[in-house]
């Protein structure tokens, strides 16, 4: 699955909302989208998401004009007032709301099971907004690929939580391994770091995408043998965002 922003901007030179960007993100290749100011990254993280028409160019889906597919396909991941924790939830409760919006049963041994399978249960009481950003980044990461039909990632501004851009991009280069479309929206310094790092992505071979198929109980995320942290869904449908993480944008 590619996704494909060709010459997209909102607004008019000089001083545009979105000035023109141009990415190309496909399973294995991380797109980027390098973007300055307050507003921008929002933006361009909307119209990648297919939450909001550009003014100018266009949003292809292998190749084709689709927003519906788009939004169906592509989470937004961490993007401010859009689809971002609030700062002092725990990360526990963060894994439980998700896990509802996911239409997973959100019960204490199914958060407990996903937070050992991210190897992140010392962090289950601490706020989102204390832990290290590679943390944060997996594990919204990792429950946005829960979602049905979820198989490509808008993930906003990682570098706005600081440390070093190395750490984070590790979590990028392992869902892209695994066969998931990313698009990276950040800052100008931040991707030029990206920029050099991007060979690193193809060093393994790619792989599927996890299996969602539920093999036990609708309490029990089945763990897996590979070397990269991953959850593993329980079926369910998706009924209704939750109030504390916002999930949509009007557009």
């Amino acid at each position: 699955m590619t996704l494909e922003l060709d010459h997209v901007g909102i607004g008019e030179e000089p001083g545009a909302a979105l000035p023109v960007v141009s990415a190309v993100a496909a399973p294995g290749r991380p797109g980027v989208i390098a973007v300055e100011t307050e507003q921008a990254p929002v933006l361009a993280s909307l119209v990648a998401g297919g939450r909001m028409q550009p003014d100018t160019g266009r949003v292809l889906l292998d190749g084709h004009e689709d927003p519906a597919a788009v939004r169906a396909t592509f989470a937004l991941v961490d993007t401010p007032g859009v689809a971002e924790p609030f700062p002092v939830m725990s990360v526990k409760q963060i894994v439980r709301e998700e896990l509802s919006y996911a239409g997973q049963r959100p019960s204490r041994s199914h958060v407990d099971t996903v937070l050992d399978e991210l190897g992140i249960q010392h962090y289950a009481d601490t706020h989102v907004q204390r832990v290290p950003t590679e943390v944060r980044v997996r594990l919204l990461v990792e429950l946005a690929l829960l979602r049905e039909g979820v198989t490509g990632l808008v993930l906003t501004s990682p570098e706005r939580h600081g440390g070093a851009v190395e750490g984070w991009f590790a979590v990028v280069r392992d869902v892209a391994r695994r066969g998931v479309t990313v698009v990276l929206v950040t800052s100008k310094a931040a991707a030029a770091t990206v920029e050099s790092l991007l060979d690193t992505v193809a060093t393994h071979e790619i792989v599927e995408p996890l299996d969602t198929t539920q093999t036990e109980g609708p309490e029990d995320a089945t763990r897996n043998d590979g070397t990269e942290p991953r959850l593993q869904a329980d079926a369910g449908t998706v009924t209704e965002a939750p109030a504390t993480v916002p999930t949509e944008a009007t557009p």
